[in-house]
Formats: C-alpha cells, sequence, structure tokens
C-alpha cells in the first residue's frame, strides 16, 4: 500500500537526488508501481496543492508538500531505527515501509523517546541505501517492490 505521505517522500528523496523535478518513471519505480498509478496518486497530490506535475518534466512539491515530505521521512527514519536499534528486527527496512502507512503521529512521537532521534533528522536519510543514516546496523540492499 503506498500512500499520499509515501508519494511525498518519495518524491522528495528523487526530486533531491535528481537535482530537479522528479520524474513520474523514477517516482513509480522507487515505489514499485507502475507510472499510470504514479501519475493517478500525483494528480491526487496536485490537486491537495502538495506537487505541482508539469508534462515531460516531472513532479515538484509545493512548500507544504515538503513540509508533509519531511515530515513522513522523519516518521519513516524513527520507525526504522526503533525496529533495528531498539527491537533488532532482521528485515527491519521491508517492516518499516508496512508500518509507515499506519503509524500515526502520537505512536511516532513515544517512539522517537525511546530511539533518541538525532538533529538532523529528516536529513539522515541515505536514499542509497533507503535507510537512516543513524541506524547501529547495516541495512541489507533494497530491491523496489513489485506490483
Amino acid at each position: 500500500m503506498n500512500t499520499a505521505d509515501q508519494y511525498l517522500k518519495t518524491i522528495y528523496v528523487v526530486q533531491d537526488s535528481e537535482d530537479g523535478p522528479a520524474s513520474t518513471g523514477s517516482i513509480a519505480d522507487s515505489l514499485g508501481v507502475s507510472p499510470a498509478s504514479a501519475n493517478e496518486m500525483i494528480g491526487k497530490l496536485e490537486e491537495r496543492g502538495l506537487a505541482e506535475h508539469e508534462k515531460y518534466k516531472g513532479v515538484t512539491l509545493t512548500d507544504d508538500g515538503i513540509v508533509r515530505a519531511r515530515d513522513a521521512l522523519q516518521t519513516y527514519c524513527i520507525i526504522e531505527r526503533f525496529l533495528a536499534n531498539v527491537l533488532a528486527v532482521e528485515d527491519f527496512q521491508a517492516e518499516a515501509r508496512e508500518l509507515e502507512a499506519v503509524i500515526d503521529d502520537t505512536v511516532a512521537e513515544r517512539l522517537d523517546t525511546i530511539i533518541d532521534r538525532q538533529p538532523e533528522c529528516p536529513d539522515c536519510f541515505d536514499p542509497e541505501s533507503d535507510a537512516c543514516a543513524c541506524l547501529e546496523i547495516a541495512p541489507e540492499p533494497v530491491e523496489p517492490e513489485q506490483q
């Protein structure tokens, strides 16, 4: 399941790595969805004022979209660090991707008190490894999910 926040997070990371608008293909690949599915959600994000899509150029987040994306990325890092560093879950990245859609702000804040989040979060996220750089264990290489 890919929620709006997961799309925002992905667009934010892809936009940063591509140093400009995020291509629909890159977004779809990162999320393991079809370009048509990505376009559909991008349209919804545009309607909500969170993203702007220019055909053949890509997607950029609005200021509100950036705020939501950074919040989503921070929540993901909190979940990932809790699963890896506190619970020692072996496949913490897959679990974090599943949980990020259902963990609300209250739970994330409580988990945050346990993991002692670093001040650089969410800038600690490393797109190369698809993981928080503050993990105490090395993440496994991750392949995008396929639909």
